[in-house]
């Protein structure tokens, strides 16, 4: 078990922003996760000691928001993301982990940045079998490797402008759903191990209180500001993804 107090300095805002994140405030915040722990561990080790950690978050999530999610966009997107989950556990070792980070953050940052652009907000779309598979599939993908699922699905739901328990309530199924699912490759690679899982177990009382904290702040909230911050994250995301991989890169 990790022992150094510079680790749980890193550690204890990282779980709390990831609780936070999954109990209202979409997936941005959790993105400056992984990153706040690198500081103390490495990526790799960071994003196996969250896993578990994100499995208990995500049955606290998934409670508080069981009456409002949409079945119709978990149907379609998960059989995407579950192949994504597979595709990376054959292959994300095989690929630069910086152009990994690139990529996402620049679909993060075109995404996000058109929205703040728009002199006016473009209806809603609905729900799209083709997109939402692809989105599916790179946020499984994505989420295998750095736990950075976040991005992609919100370009497949923002746009939905679905009611804000019912978004956050969709994140909640989708990633309780993939965090399950990634628990297997993660074991067969040998990223379990009972050092990682000895330190998770010290942070996992945060779990729940992340959750909470999310949830009353969603719950305070107007819709319209949840999704200002839903984008205002994607922003900072992409940055740190891109500035990450390019300094990786070069």
């Amino acid at each position: 078990m990790i022992t150094d107090p510079f680790f749980y300095l890193c550690a204890i805002p990282a779980v709390l922003l990831f609780g936070m994140s999954k109990g209202g405030l979409g997936g941005g915040p959790a993105m400056l996760s992984v990153p706040l722990m690198a500081l103390a561990i490495s990526p790799l080790k960071a994003a196996a000691i969250l896993l578990p950690i994100l499995v208990v978050m995500d049955a606290f999530a998934v409670w508080r928001f069981r009456h409002h999610w949409s079945r119709a966009n978990i149907r379609i997107t998960l059989p995407g993301a579950i192949a994504g989950i597979v595709i990376g556990a054959f292959t994300f070792r095989y690929l630069p982990e910086d152009a990994v980070k690139i990529l996402i953050g620049l679909i993060a940052l075109v995404f996000s940045l058109d929205y703040w652009l728009r002199r006016t907000i473009p209806p809603a779309t609905g729900v799209n079998p083709v997109k939402g598979s692809f989105w599916g599939l790179l946020a499984g993908f994505t989420s295998f490797g750095i736990h950075a699922g976040g991005p992609p699905i919100s370009v497949y739901l923002l746009p939905q402008q679905m009611e804000k328990r019912e978004l956050m309530g969709t994140f909640a199924v989708f990633f309780a759903v993939v965090n399950m699912v990634k628990l297997v490759p993660y074991a067969w690679l040998g990223e379990l191990s009972t050092d990682n899982l000895a330190t998770s177990l010290v942070l996992i009382p945060l779990a729940p209180v992340g959750v909470f904290l999310g949830y009353a702040i969603l719950t305070r909230v107007s819709q319209t500001l949840i999704y200002r911050i839903s984008y205002f994250f994607l922003v900072v995301v992409g940055i740190r993804l891109l500035w990450g991989g390019v300094a990786g890169l070069f």
